[in-house]
Parts: C-alpha cells; sequence; structure tokens
C-alpha cells in the first residue's frame, strides 16, 4: 500500500475508522429516538419527521412479513423514482431483515423480468407510472411476481407548495379495480399501511445481506453486487466523517436513490446523522435553484452533468445559494471551465470515485486539498493502487493501469454468479482486492486520475484513445455544453474519434462543426483530435445521470454494418 496520500489526510482523522457492529436499520431508531419530531424529508414542501418515517416502515415491515410472507434473506424490489415511499420501503425490509433490490425506474418489462428472474425475488413495490411494466409480467404462467404494492405520490403532497412540480407528480391516485380482479396480489400502498402488524424481532448480524445493487451492465448483463450491513456501514461512516457533517446540515437529495451514490448520500448518510434532506424525484436545475433558496441548503452531492446543467440555467443569478457549503459527487471527471464557474461561486467541487461494488466511495479528494479532475485518494481503512490489467503487476507512479482495491466497503460478490465473482475478487500477495476495470494513473502525492474504462479505449492506427481524456479537453471550447466521445470506423486507421456535441443556447447555428475539428487540433495530440463532429440537441443519460456512451457506440456500429 502506497502511503504518500498520507500526506495531505484531513487534520486529525484517524487512518482507518472502527466500523460499528450494528444494522442499518438501528440507525434510524437512534435517530428516531433522539430527535422524533426533527423534519427528516422535505418532499416539495410536505415535510416527515424521523418518528413519522420510523412508524411507517415498520407499519410496510409487518405488512410485508405477514401478508408477502417475506423473511430473513428474501429479496424484495423497489421499483420508483425518489420519494418518500422508496426510502420507508427501504427500511422497512431491512427491518424484516430482508433484502433491498433497488432497479433503475427506466427499465422496461423486458428488462425488469431479468432483475426479478436473477434475484428470485417474487415481491416488488412500484411507482403508479411504473405500473404498466409490471402488469405484463403478473400474466406470465407460473407468476413470478405474487405481491405488488403500488405507491401514489399523491400520498405524500399533502401541503400546498409553489414548487413547479414534474408532470408525473401531478396524476392523480390510481385505480386498482380493474386490474385486481385478474391479479389478487395487487395492493395500493395506504392499504397496505393500514394493517398495522407488529413485525416479528429485528434479528440480524454485521454480515446479513441487505441491499444489493445491480451493476449498469455496460459490460454483459447486470449482475447483483451483495452487500451487508457492514459493507454499507463503512461508506456511511466514511463519507460522515470525512465532510464533518453535522445534524444541522440540508442537503439536497435529488441523485437517484436506486444508485448506490444517491442511496448513500441522499438516504443512509442523513438517517444516520439526522439530518433533514430536501427530496426531488427527479432532477430539475430551477427547482434545485428553487429549494436551495427556500430551505438554505447547505450541501449537495450530484454529478457533473447536473453541474453542466445547474449553470447553464440562465435564471441562476436571481436566487440566492449563499448557503452551500458544499458540493461533491463523481461519475465523470468535472470539467476544467465548470469547476472554475463554482470556484468564482466560492464553490469548490469535491470529486470522488466509487462503484456498485463499492457501495459509493472508496476515493475522495481531501477537502482542504482538493484536485482538479480527480479521483482522489483511497479513504479510511482502502488499500488501492494501480496494476497492469494483462500482469496484474504493480506499475509504475504516473503509468496507467488498472485500478484494484481491498476495503471495508467491497462487496461480497455477485449473486449468484460465481465465475464472475472469481474473476473480480482476486488475490494478490494474500490479500482480496476488487478489479474495477477502470484505468487510471496515480500521480507524485498518491491522488488518483481516471484514464478511462478498460473496455471504451479507442484503437486509431495503433494509438491508444482515452474517450473521457479527449471529453475534457473538449469541454474547455467556450461553446461546448456536454460532449461524449465514441468509435467510428476509418478506411485508414481502422476505427478514428468522433464526438457528439451539444452545444451552448448561444453558440447554437452560428458554430460550425469544422471549426470545432480545428480548435481540436490546435488542443490535442493529432491521434486524439475528432476527425469527425456531430451536433445533437441532447445526449441519452442514464437513470443516474450518467451520459450512456454505450448506447450511442452501438447506434454509430450499427450505421458502419453492411446493408
Amino acid at each position: 500500500m502506497s502511503d504518500l496520500h498520507f500526506s495531505f489526510w484531513p487534520k486529525n482523522h484517524p487512518k482507518e475508522l472502527e466500523i460499528p457492529q450494528t444494522s442499518i436499520w438501528q440507525n434510524i431508531l437512534v435517530t428516531a429516538e433522539r430527535v422524533p419530531d426533527k423534519t427528516f424529508i422535505l418532499y416539495y414542501d410536505t415535510p416527515i419527521t424521523f418518528g413519522e418515517f420510523k412508524n411507517e416502515c415498520e407499519d410496510l415491515a409487518g405488512y410485508l412479513h405477514q401478508d408477502c410472507s417475506i423473511k430473513k434473506g428474501d429479496r424484495v424490489l423497489l421499483f420508483m423514482q425518489n420519494c418518500p415511499q422508496f426510502l420507508i420501503s427501504y427500511y422497512a425490509v431491512l427491518r424484516i431483515n430482508a433484502v433491498v433490490v433497488p432497479i433503475n425506474p427506466m427499465n422496461l418489462t423486458l428488462e425488469l423480468e431479468h432483475y426479478i428472474k436473477d434475484c428470485g425475488s417474487n415481491t416488488i413495490v412500484v411507482s403508479q407510472e411504473l405500473l404498466p411494466q409490471v402488469l405484463p409480467i403478473l400474466s406470465q404462467k407460473p407468476r413470478l411476481l405474487k405481491h405488488v404494492i403500488v405507491s401514489c405520490y399523491q400520498d405524500y403532497l399533502l401541503r400546498p407548495t409553489d414548487l413547479r412540480l414534474p408532470e408525473f407528480l401531478k396524476t392523480p391516485k390510481i385505480n386498482l379495480i380493474n386490474e385486481r380482479s385478474s391479479n389478487p396480489g395487487l395492493v395500493l400502498w395506504q392499504d397496505a399501511l393500514k394493517s398495522r402488524i407488529t413485525p416479528p424481532p429485528h434479528n440480524w448480524t454485521p454480515d446479513d445481506l441487505c441491499v444489493m445493487p445491480y451493476t449498469s451492465g455496460t459490460t454483459g448483463k447486470p449482475k447483483g453486487c451483495m452487500h451487508t450491513h457492514q459493507t454499507v456501514m463503512s461508506t456511511i461512516l466514511a463519507s460522515e466523517h470525512w465532510f464533518n457533517a453535522k445534524s444541522e446540515d440540508i442537503r439536497l437529495a435529488v441523485l437517484p436513490q436506486f444508485h448506490v451514490t444517491g442511496m448513500q448520500s441522499g438516504m443512509n448518510c442523513p438517517v444516520f446523522a439526522g439530518s433533514t434532506i430536501v427530496l426531488l424525484s427527479r432532477w430539475d436545475r430551477e427547482l434545485a435553484a428553487q429549494c436551495i433558496q427556500r430551505y438554505k441548503v447547505t450541501s449537495f452531492s450530484c454529478i457533473p452533468t447536473m453541474v453542466v446543467d445547474f449553470l447553464a440555467n440562465p435564471n441562476l443569478a436571481q436566487y440566492d445559494l449563499s448557503s452551500l457549503v458544499r458540493m461533491n459527487g463523481g461519475g465523470t471527471a468535472m470539467p476544467q471551465a465548470i469547476a472554475q464557474k463554482l470556484l468564482e461561486m466560492g464553490l469548490t467541487f469535491i470529486e470522488g470515485y466509487g462503484l456498485s461494488e463499492t457501495i459509493a466511495p472508496s476515493h475522495i479528494n481531501p477537502p482542504h486539498r482538493a484536485k482538479k479532475q480527480c479521483l482522489g485518494i483511497p479513504i479510511y481503512g482502502v488499500d488501492s493502487f494501480i496494476v497492469d490489467p494483462i500482469t496484474l503487476e504493480r506499475v509504475p507512479h504516473g503509468e496507467s493501469g488498472e485500478i484494484v482495491i481491498s476495503g471495508p466497503q467491497v462487496f461480497k460478490g455477485y449473486w449468484n454468479r460465481p465465475l464472475d465473482t472469481e474473476a473480480a475478487l482476486i488475490n494478490i500477495n494474500g490479500k482480496i482486492y476488487l478489479r474495477t476495470g477502470d484505468l487510471a494513473r496515480e500521480d507524485e502525492d498518491g491522488y488518483f486520475f481516471m484514464v478511462d474504462r478498460l473496455k471504451r479505449m479507442i484503437n486509431a492506427s495503433g494509438y491508444k484513445v482515452w474517450p473521457a481524456e479527449v471529453e475534457l479537453m473538449l469541454y474547455r471550447h467556450p461553446s461546448i455544453q456536454e460532449a461524449c466521445v465514441i468509435s467510428t470506423k476509418d478506411a485508414y486507421r481502422g476505427e478514428t474519434v468522433k464526438a457528439l456535441i451539444v452545444l451552448k443556447a448561444e453558440a447554437k447555428g452560428r458554430t460550425k462543426e469544422e471549426e470545432i475539428i480545428h480548435w481540436c487540433q490546435q488542443e490535442m495530440a493529432a491521434y486524439k483530435a475528432p476527425k469527425l463532429i456531430e451536433f445533437v440537441d441532447n445526449l441519452p443519460k442514464s437513470g443516474s445521470g450518467k451520459i450512456l456512451w454505450r448506447q450511442l457506440q452501438d447506434v454509430e456500429i450499427s450505421k458502419n454494418l453492411p446493408s
């Protein structure tokens, strides 16, 4: 393990943390007992206290145990946008010692069917607008799903608000009369809560599975990442200590909570700390600014694509954002021009790095010495370095290779996939490390810098081009709002570099493709510079806000197939 980064370690912080031997459910028990009347969730101006939240978790847990026969170790799917029901369901499942399986709400029926079959669950909690994706599965024989709890957003929109609501939140409460005749397992959320059944004792161990997020599937079918109370607790504790978080913090929770970063930063960490969250079901830059001003939000976990959009808001100067003291996140590197705009507002964006397999951060920049476009340094108890992806030998500082990680947050393997687990968790000198599939380099200070995904490299006439590196340079162009770099066929080079670009509003119709190409040739090595530019109105994004480069790459490949 390299110790270079310890020279820049946060002052008075230990190098390792002692992880409490408690369950995640116990965090809400402690907080609800300590501050029962404090507001936990502000959902479009409707407040929910910690005490109310804990009681509703207990009510749903009793229903899941008695009516759905959920027992210890069973998996329960959550298929919802961000909403109070997601958080309540999550903790209700933990209350009865079962396993949460959070699903991206962008999935369609066939994709959802994969998760149901793969994890072996027969129970799902689904928001009303996503029920049409579930109903076709209910008609299958034999039935994959036996119990479907349908949540309605209107159940938690109880106060008048002048906040701009997303259209899907305005939908009237669903009526299940017709569907129930052919699907008796359907029940409305409020009816499930009314049962008021006392759940069984909370019987658990730190090594019991508690949540199983699925990988994004960029290298094949999505796989379930098995996390225990102990692995989840480790990044809760690490994040709170790293940022010296306080119970007085007001946190904007807008990252999708099915995703590990949103799950930890917008739900599990605030429960642990006793902080209030301002919960948004979907990203909306105007609404985010309005809520920061109204509730004096102090911290905002997000991804760079959100920040790009946030700062592009022509109305931003109208809002008082002075309460913000922390913005942090990851997913992709923060473009230099965007980081500079934040600095001019008095904010340093603290970048970090984590995976579904590490239930969020394994590396974070020290707040007092953050580097730009940097993954950060290994956090408490993490041993991480760069290896040659072929030989698995450690490479010298400054050279690119694959990140490997050993630490308390590393998952226990992929659900029912022993061969994939064996490939991902490797033994180096008697210690188990996770192969991340991410290429990076470590500088002379022990900070990690992303190069790209191992399988995303473009081979242009034998030169290795890393799209993420080219994208960061493109963001320096004053006319470019977003960019995604992919490969395309080239008769001479085999592959060449293509950039899909969203122009800023003021540049549309005024900036030409040739101008961008010429600029690139002046700013980067010839083999890296995009040979083709395509202007697009927007770039497709995942539910967690990451640009779907593989989808764009697949479209490009299909264009080059023989007709």
